[in-house]
């Protein structure tokens, strides 16, 4: 008899053992993929959400510069235009234009020379 609940005991221990490892097993299957799922949401939307930072303002800045050099060419070309007097008259009505389109030349071969400048690393 006493052989018998030992038996009985030892069966419902295993059990009990068994159904708890279970179940021990799928909560750590789960952790391992809330794990994974934190893990790819932290490498890649952290990221992504600083590329579009990054983005943003350079596009702003972008922008706004383009737009400035538009409205100082555009002073440019008004201050040749009314401020030298007579001097750009007649046939020579031409020239604030040339001068202007120099300008724009210029800026534009500095901002090139810029950005090549900086992908060399600096090393010219």
């Amino acid at each position: 008899m006493l052989w018998r609940l030992r038996v009985n005991y030892h069966r419902r221990r295993s059990r009990v053992a068994e159904e708890q490892s279970k179940s021990g097993l799928i909560s750590d299957g789960r952790e391992l993929v809330d794990l994974l799922k934190n893990y790819a949401r932290q490498e890649t939307v952290g990221p992504l959400k600083g590329v579009g930072r990054y983005l943003a303002f350079g596009i702003a800045g972008s922008v706004l510069l383009a737009l400035s050099v538009v409205l100082l060419t555009l002073a440019l070309l008004r201050a040749l235009q009314t401020e030298t007097g007579s001097v750009f008259t007649g046939s020579l009505n031409w020239i604030p234009y040339l001068i202007t389109l120099l300008f724009v030349v210029l800026v534009a071969f500095l901002a090139t020379r810029a950005i090549l400048r900086d992908d060399d690393g600096g090393s010219q």
